[in-house]
């Protein structure tokens, strides 16, 4: 039987939910958009995402695909999602019908995936950016967070930034570029590669956390990425300054 397949593009805010991927006991992104594709189609189908993301994680323009027996068009696919997810914050904002047997993969027809992190530099405590952004009340030197955070393009062992738990087969990776941008007390990373570690984003963060705060010179940083050993790094930056940017096919 012919199947058609959607490509659907998808923002979310992930405080409330134990990540993208579907758990036995707890909440999450995938299981939440999948009980929307269940009562709009009576399908049950599975979605499959670009990349996972963990709890309290949040997501710009994650994307996934699904595969449906029925045909829609990208419109009534997209409202019926969005009607039956209108209690979540969980938005589809960008549905493309692929049309019947497409060998397109969220994950594995991938390029490259770009991740945002974001650090609230001011004094005063957050209301509106409160798991939105990574409170730092301490001023950070950017300039030294950027100088340092070169160290990490290209391929190597990424071992000083990844978390125990990771089920990747090989501690190398390829980051093909990263850079800081501060506007007012919101600093920005924008980081991007094929593919990354458990906690890698998040555990590079929190140790060029130390560069910022002058804790760690440049050399201190380049050491204990060297040594590719965790325990070595910095601490790991909390889940809700970390948003999937952005993912690049062919």
């Amino acid at each position: 039987m012919s199947m058609y397949r959607y490509k659907v593009k998808i923002e979310y805010q992930g405080t409330l939910f134990s990540g993208w991927q579907k758990q036995e006991n707890a909440f999450t992104i995938q299981e939440a958009i999948e009980k929307a594709v269940f009562l709009m189609t009576t399908e049950h189908a599975d979605v499959y995402g670009s990349g996972r993301t963990d709890a309290g994680v949040h997501a710009i323009a994650q994307v996934a695909h699904v595969d449906l027996n029925k045909h829609f068009t990208s419109y009534q696919l997209q409202q019926g999602l969005n009607y039956h997810l209108r209690n979540h914050p969980i938005s589809i904002y960008d549905v493309c019908n692929l049309g019947e047997n497409s060998d397109f993969h969220a994950r594995f027809s991938a390029l490259e995936r770009s991740y945002l992190y974001k650090i609230l530099n001011r004094g005063n405590k957050p209301t509106w950016e409160k798991d939105l952004a990574w409170w730092v009340p301490q001023k950070l030197d950017v300039s030294l967070m950027q100088k340092a955070s070169k160290l990490l393009l290209g391929h190597h062992d990424f071992s000083t930034f990844r978390a125990q738990g990771c089920q990747a087969k090989s501690p190398l990776k390829t980051i093909n570029y990263i850079n800081f941008v501060q506007e007012g007390d919101m600093i920005s990373m924008n980081i991007k590669a094929p593919s990354f570690l458990y906690h890698q984003v998040r555990n590079i963060v929190g140790s060029l956390y130390k560069v910022g705060l002058r804790h760690w010179s440049i050399d201190d940083f380049h050491e204990a990425f060297l040594s590719c050993d965790r325990t070595k790094g910095g601490l790991t930056a909390p889940a809700g300054g970390l948003y999937f940017h952005e993912v690049k096919y062919s």
